[in-house]
């Protein structure tokens, strides 16, 4: 990991990205359970974390989310909705944000690969 200015690479760079697990099992929605992270910087108490993750298709009601996180898709697309608002797609290219405690329906409708900044 690095400590000063680093480049985010979408493919995870040398060593490639490692399996990650922060789908639960039950929320993919086919039958590809693949999900992939290489992290790129971390504080030392991991409250601010950055990097790079894929994830295939999933669902998941999310009674508030964990993080504050910003995100940018590099490929695939994610359905977005929060209580009786019109769903929200972010595809290729979209870059947005998720406050912390937001309840939402995360659903990875094409795999997910995005970039991540994300605060405890």
């Amino acid at each position: 990991m690095s400590n000063g200015v680093f480049r985010l690479l979408p493919d995870g760079g040398p060593g490639g990205m490692e399996p990650s697990d922060m789908a639960p099992a039950d929320a993919f929605t086919t039958d590809n359970k693949s999900e992939l992270n290489k992290t790129f910087f971390a504080t030392s108490d991991e409250s601010i974390l950055s990097g790079v993750w894929e994830c295939a298709p999933c669902r998941e009601e999310i009674a508030a989310y964990p993080c504050h996180e910003m995100m940018t898709v590099i490929s695939g697309s994610v359905t977005l909705t929060m209580g009786d608002d019109d769903p929200q797609i972010f595809t290729v290219g979209d870059t947005f944000f998720i406050a912390k405690g937001t309840p939402c329906v995360w659903e990875i409708t094409e795999t997910l690969r995005k970039f991540y900044m994300i605060a405890m």
